[in-house]
């Protein structure tokens, strides 16, 4: 695939996201932000958009499983952010705090992290409280430990991680909310030392080239060797078209990074890896003023993770065998499981050095 040359006025989506449904709460209905949403799902075509008479998502469950998560997939629920998740959270190892712009996704990975943490159906809820959500990089800007005054990230500034719940770019046709985070932010109306953040398998990023970013946002794409991507990450785009996609926010001038996402030891991984960063390496090839940045994530699950996830996928092939893992526990208890030290170091040494000698551009970050 060339990459020589992007056109930044002529790029269309591969994979766009249309929901069937939209359920809007009486507490979100006369809220600014709705009134974008509601615009924007009628230029997608969205028919069904109704309104609740309370703030309780009711009917969202169908006659088994199968149905309920069909029909949870293929719906928007605008919602308001209750005081509690409003107030940012630490986020480490990816950045100084959490703001969460929705939760859930419409996607279809059959590792998805979301699987366990949150609640009932996986209906994508987008918060129309926006001016609310946003408010918490106000208050917390030039707080925090794992960017902001640190030798290693502390040109980043405060960064605000806003993919911990979501892929923003997943809904953006539909919300509009990236678009408003990114402008406000690069506009400079809470400081010029604060830093936007977030991880997409999606290539919409048509609108977003043409926003005035001031710099302040960095854009991350979720790749993955060849047989993951293809196997396991359904209703996404494609890994050339989210390498287009890259390219293009790279062009705009954002600061961009590669989230390599759920690292597994498929056979043949070292090829398939390395095929992978040969293939970033052309797609970044020219790119002037290239501020790019990786981090590398392993795959892992927890108990609660893989019911939900067997319930969604029963006939997934993805490896969640306990007996061939390690168990890593948290200071709170949980238990997930991560693969054995000698997988681990043996991936961890490979990604280092390959890393250096095919994308000597990148600075890894962390991995985990």
């Amino acid at each position: 695939m060339p990459f020589q040359e992007t056109d930044l006025t002529s790029i269309s989506p591969t994979r766009l996201w249309v929901p069937k449904h939209v359920m809007i709460t009486r507490a979100a209905a006369d809220l600014p932000h709705t009134a974008e949403i509601i615009r924007r799902c009628g230029r997608a075509g969205v028919d069904d958009i109704r309104f609740l008479s309370g703030n309780a998502l009711t009917g969202l469950r169908g006659a088994s499983d199968r149905e309920t998560y069909a029909s949870a997939k293929n719906t928007l629920a605008v919602v308001v952010a209750p005081p509690s998740a409003l107030k940012p959270q630490p986020i480490p190892p990816s950045a100084d705090w959490r703001i969460d712009l929705a939760r859930g996704c419409p996607a279809h990975c059959q590792y998805c992290y979301l699987a366990g943490s949150l609640q009932g159906p996986p209906v994508t809820r987008v918060h129309a409280n926006l001016d609310d959500v946003l408010e918490g990089i106000r208050t917390h800007a030039g707080r925090g430990s794992v960017t902001r005054g640190t030798l290693k990230r502390g040109d980043e500034g405060t960064t605000f991680e806003m993919s911990c719940y979501t892929d923003p770019l997943a809904i953006e046709n539909v919300t509009g909310s990236l678009a408003a985070a990114i402008s406000r932010v690069g506009a400079g109306e809470f400081g010029s030392d604060v830093q936007l953040r977030f991880t997409t398998k999606f290539d919409d990023v048509g609108e977003l080239v043409t926003l005035d970013h001031g710099r302040r946002t960095r854009i991350r794409f979720s790749v993955n060797a060849a047989e993951v991507a293809n196997r396991f990450e359904g209703g996404t785009a494609r890994m050339p078209a989210r390498l287009a996609a890259l390219r293009a926010v790279a062009t705009a001038g954002y600061r961009v990074g590669l989230t390599i996402a759920p690292v597994m030891p498929v056979p043949g991984w070292r090829e398939q890896y390395g095929a992978l960063l040969d293939d970033i390496s052309e797609a970044l090839a020219g790119i002037p003023d290239l501020d790019l940045t990786a981090e590398i994530i392993t795959h892992r699950f927890t108990p609660a993770s893989k019911e939900v996830l067997l319930g969604w996928y029963p006939r997934t092939k993805l490896e969640m065998d306990e007996d061939s893992r390690s168990q890593k526990r948290s200071k709170f208890g949980g238990v997930k499981y991560v693969y054995p030290r000698q997988t681990m170091a043996e991936m961890r040494g490979w990604f280092t050095e390959e890393l250096e000698r095919r994308l000597p551009a990148a600075r890894p970050l962390y991995w985990t």
